[in-house]
This record gives structure tokens, C-alpha cells and sequence, in this order.
């Protein structure tokens, strides 16, 4: 069997799915985000050669980039682990006619290198390396380097498809950079001098890239002596066995009716790896007000300042309460058949970002090293998430009736479950609101007026709390057998 009649195959499963027609409007919108970046990534090549020199005018720009391709590889490593749509392929029907495992694996392999992060660097790397010809550069020694950079890039894909899915390498792989930078930091060793030098190799030496090939090569058979193992049709129509922990959440009895709820969404949390990904996510939000708080640009702009404070202490509120109530899609018919108040439905999810909230505005004290201003505007901003985000968020939730799959991570670029455009009409009130509420005060009187109108916002709506949950209670109400049957629906 020839690989394009593999292409065949998937095209027209892919034309024939049911969400072919329904996720045009998210395949347009991320084709323009893709086409953004191809943009940012081409001109930043165009003018990184011109950049270097005037600003480092003692050093060459190509031992400059060098230097730090350490940390570009890294970085590319890092967003392809949280974003890279891996491969997937339907091979059971594969599996009972006469085609060569070796011929599926290969195809499957190779699918990989089509990815849109395997492209995406060689809109800096190509632009670059032309730049160094223009400016008389060596021919083969800018072509022996532009050849190692997309081999590196290639053993990244491949590398990526190994630490998502085998546990051992991605903490091996951890521990490694961990110690690494753990030394860095102790002043041991610096590993980036020894990586700025081997970069530095793949320039001088043309033949280099031998290197980057060998280690492509040694990446490509891992990948397939793993796939195959596991290459067998008992294998792929096995139940996995897994060792089931109890766990009871007695403490949670204190709320009554809403335990149950609230028990069953921490038990969802902590054994789903989609959950587990949102909450990694979450926590990475804490580290958003280093964006702002250590650039002098945003602190005459205090309104961005309330933009980053909302975003510090609402991460899990603004990514795992958005896809509220489709975490529970995979049973909401079985859940929406019992006698259960659609409230305490409601309310406990409610709780949960309570929760979370005050968490992240505790885990959020060391930012008072930038001043008791800005801690206060955390603090305004935590009302502010709890008091009106939250109820927003559930509002957002009722029209978004998208499945999720609790134990498939989120994926840029080739997964869009769990998006539609309705969430990002939801996010602007999310994200404009708060800057809004607080600049109009601050421009007509002072800062702490400003901070004072996002504290009270949230306390109005705390105080409204019944009225929203039951508006938002007959929202879900009305469109309860709607929303059952889009999560019935088969993808």
C-alpha cells in the first residue's frame, strides 16, 4: 500500500467527520494565527543579523545567535510538549489486511514531520541564513549550518513524540534541565558556554551536521521500536488496567448537598490528565505579573497592571470554570437523569473557583516585593474575579457545548475541543471589564479610587450572588436537552 492512499483515507475521514462544517470558523481563525507567527518569525529573521550588530557591535551575529540556541531549543521543546498535536491514526482496520506494519509505523512516523512546528522555525532560520550571504558569509559553511538547524529541529519532533508518551523520558529529560540549571544558578557550571561552543561547532565545521543527522536518526528508530511494541491488535483492543485509588474528601461534608459535587470535581482533577494539564496551567498564571511588574513601559499604564493582577490570581478560574459543564460531558446525561438541583449543579462549581481564587491571591504574597500598590491591585483584582469573573464564567459555560476528552491534553494548532468563537465573545467582558472599571476612576480622580471601583464591582456581585446563579440557572435549564445532545454527539 502506497502512502498516498494513506493520505486518501485521512482526507476523506477528515471531510466526512460530523465537525468538518462545524469547526470551519476555528480552522480560519487559527490559520491566521498561524499565519501571524509565520510573519513575526520570518521578519524577526530579516533584521535579527542588523539588530545584533548595532547593538553588540564587537561580536559576529552568528556566534551571538549561538550562543543562546540552547534556549531557543528549549523554548521549542517546551510549547511543543504543551501544543503539538501528535499524530493520531486509526490502525485497527490496518491491522486485519495485508499491510506491513513496518509501512503504517513509517507512515505514521513520517506524518509527524508535516507538523506545523517543524515549519515554523525555518521561517527565522531561512531568512537568517540568506542575510548571511548577502553579507559574504561562507556558502557552505552558512548551508552546513542552516542543514544542522532543521535536523535539530526534526529530532526535536521526535524527541517531543518520546516525552509525551513515555513517562521516563519526559522526567528524565526534566531531571536533566533541571540539573543543568540548578548548576547554572550555584555558579558550578554554566552548561550554555559548552552549548554556545557546540552551536559555534556546527558553524565553522560544515561537515558538522553529521551530528544533528546521527542524532535524528537514533530519534526515529526509538520512536518506531516504541510504536511497534505495542504494534498488535489484542494490544490496541485491550482494556488498560489501572490501579484504582480511592480517595473520600471527608472534609468536603461540611457543605451539605453541594459535597458530592464538589468531591466528584477534585477526584476529576487529580485523575484525568486534560484536568491535571488546566491545573499546571493555572499555576503558571501566577508568574504572569513578571510580564508587567518588571517593565518600566507598564508603569505609567496602570490599567495593563490591572489586566496582569486579574489574570494572576483568576488562571484556573478563567480556564478550567470556561469549560464548565463540559468537563463532565462524558457522563452529563447520567448526571443530568438524577433528582439533582441544576444550583447545587451550579453553585458548586461556583465554590471551587471560590477556592481557587483565594489560593492563588495566597500564593501571590511574594509580589508585594513590588509594592504594597501593586499587591493591592492583586487583591482588587481577586474581588473582582470572584464577585463577577466567576459568574461571567458560568455564564460562558452555558453556551458552549463543546465535548471534552478528560484524559486527552489540549493541543494548538489541531485540537480544537473544547473552543468555539462564543468563548472568545465571553472573554472580552473577562478581560476588558476590569480595566474599564478601574481606568475611569483613576482618570477622573486617583489610583486608589481606581482600585477601590474593581474592589466594590466584585462585592456588588458577591452580594448578587443568588440573583446571578438563578439567571444562570435558567440558561442551562432551557438549553439542558441541547447541550445533552451535542455531548452525545460523536466526533
Amino acid at each position: 500500500m502506497r502512502y498516498s492512499q494513506f493520505l486518501s483515507f485521512e482526507w476523506k475521514q477528515f471531510k466526512r467527520s460530523s465537525s468538518f462544517q462545524k469547526g470551519i470558523g476555528i480552522k480560519i481563525v487559527l490559520l491566521l494565527a498561524a499565519l501571524y507567527f509565520i510573519a513575526a518569525f520570518t521578519s524577526l529573521g530579516l533584521v535579527a543579523y542588523y539588530l545584533i550588530q548595532k547593538s553588540f557591535p564587537q561580536l559576529d551575529p552568528i556566534v551571538v545567535v549561538n550562543n543562546y540556541l540552547i534556549f531557543w531549543f528549549l523554548l521549542d521543546l517546551t510549547y511543543r510538549f504543551f501544543l503539538q498535536q501528535l499524530p493520531v491514526m486509526n490502525i485497527k482496520p490496518f491491522m486485519l489486511v495485508p499491510v506491513k506494519r513496518s509501512t503504517i509505523i513509517h507512515y505514521l512516523l513520517a506524518k509527524t514531520s508535516w507538523s506545523f512546528f517543524n515549519w515554523l522555525p525555518l521561517f527565522f532560520f531561512i531568512p537568517f541564513a540568506i542575510i548571511l550571504l548577502v553579507e559574504a558569509y561562507p556558502l557552505i559553511q552558512v548551508m552546513g549550518w542552516l542543514v544542522a538547524m532543521i535536523l535539530f529541529t526534526l529530532s526535536l519532533n521526535y524527541l517531543n513524540f518520546l516525552i509525551n508518551k513515555n513517562n521516563t523520558y519526559f522526567y528524565g529529560l526534566v531531571s536533566i534541565i533541571f540539573s543543568f540549571a540548578a548548576l547554572r544558578y550555584f555558579n558550578i557550571y554554566d552548561i550554555t558556554v559548552l552549548a554556545g561552543e557546540f552551536f559555534n561547532k556546527m558553524y565553522s565545521l560544515w561537515y558538522a551536521f553529521l551530528i544533528p543527522l546521527l542524532l535524528l536518526v537514533l530519534l526515529y528508530r526509538r520512536n518506531y521500536a516504541f510504536v511497534r511494541k505495542s504494534f498488535y491488535l489484542d494490544d490496541a483492543i485491550r482494556k488498560e488496567k489501572k490501579l484504582v485509588k480511592t480517595q473520600e474528601f471527608s472534609f468536603l461534608n461540611r457543605f451539605g448537598k453541594m459535597a458530592p459535587f464538589l468531591k466528584n470535581d477534585l477526584k476529576l482533577i487529580l485523575r484525568n490528565a486534560r484536568p491535571k494539564q488546566v491545573l499546571f496551567m493555572s499555576f503558571l498564571f501566577l508568574f504572569y505579573g513578571l510580564i508587567f511588574y518588571t517593565q518600566e513601559t507598564y508603569s505609567d499604564s496602570p490599567a495593563f497592571l490591572v489586566f496582569a493582577s486579574v489574570f494572576i490570581t483568576g488562571g484556573f478560574l478563567l480556564s478550567y470554570g470556561q469549560l464548565v459543564p463540559s468537563w463532565d460531558s462524558e457522563y452529563y446525561k447520567l448526571l443530568m437523569s438524577q433528582n439533582i438541583p441544576y444550583r447545587q449543579y451550579l453553585e458548586s462549581k461556583w465554590y471551587l473557583m471560590l477556592v481557587a481564587v483565594i489560593i492563588s491571591f495566597i500564593l501571590a504574597t511574594p509580589y508585594i516585593y513590588f509594592g504594597w500598590d501593586i499587591y493591592a491591585m492583586i487583591a482588587a483584582g481577586a474581588i473582582f474575579n470572584i464577585g463577577l469573573n466567576s459568574f461571567i464564567t458560568l455564564f460562558g459555560g452555558a453556551l458552549n457545548r463543546v465535548p471534552v476528552e478528560l484524559n486527552v491534553k489540549a493541543k494548538a494548532f489541531g485540537n480544537t475541543q473544547g473552543f468555539n468563537p462564543t468563548q472568545l465573545l465571553i472573554a472580552l467582558p473577562k478581560m476588558l471589564g476590569p480595566m474599564l472599571i478601574f481606568y475611569i476612576p483613576y482618570k477622573l480622580i486617583n489610583f486608589n479610587a481606581g482600585l477601590l471601583a474593581l474592589a466594590l464591582s466584585g462585592l456588588i456581585g458577591l452580594m448578587l450572588k443568588s440573583f446571578f446563579l438563578n439567571k444562570i440557572e435558567s440558561i442551562y435549564q432551557k438549553g439542558k436537552y441541547k447541550t445533552i445532545a451535542a455531548f452525545n454527539e460523536k466526533k
